[in-house]
């Protein structure tokens, strides 16, 4: 992890690897000087928290393709939990696309449980819209991913 500031241009490169619609250095800058937003952020992935009050949300996480299928996702969700619950979080939510396969066995083998879903939320350029589950985690507690 890095003990650097996030660049919110490299952030954005990396994003838009794994995003149909990639995030702006912007967005990621503007996002970075909220409070209680921090991004973890190895060599070749990221993940962007925000932390209000007991609660917390996974704003983004991305991982190289070429690095995907090693645990990196894994460990960012355990650091982003870790970093959440540290600072006052009770419980962690984020969304996920309904069709997003490898992020929502991600999740659940990291505990989170569907506790609401938004309709249509993400929209595709040329493909239909997908829902997006709301997903859960109650905080501090161990993370059962290895």
């Amino acid at each position: 992890m890095s003990a650097v500031p996030p660049d919110p241009e490299a952030l954005a490169a990396l994003h838009e690897t794994g995003f149909d619609r990639g995030w702006t250095a912007k967005t990621f800058a503007d996002l970075l000087k909220q409070p209680g937003v921090a991004a973890i952020v190895e060599p070749d992935g990221f993940i962007l928290i925000r932390v209000v009050a007991d609660e917390a949300e996974i704003l983004t996480l991305a991982v190289h393709p070429g690095a995907r299928g090693r645990g990196q996702g894994a460990r960012l969700t355990r650091a982003a939990a870790t970093a959440a619950a540290a600072g006052g979080a009770r419980r962690l939510f984020l969304e996920v696309a309904e069709d997003n396969i490898a992020a929502r066995a991600l999740y659940r083998r990291a505990g989170f449980e569907i506790v609401g879903r938004r309709p249509r939320y993400y929209v595709r350029s040329g493909m239909p819209s997908v829902d997006a589950l709301l997903l859960s985690l109650n905080l501090p507690g161990p993370l059962p991913l290895g």
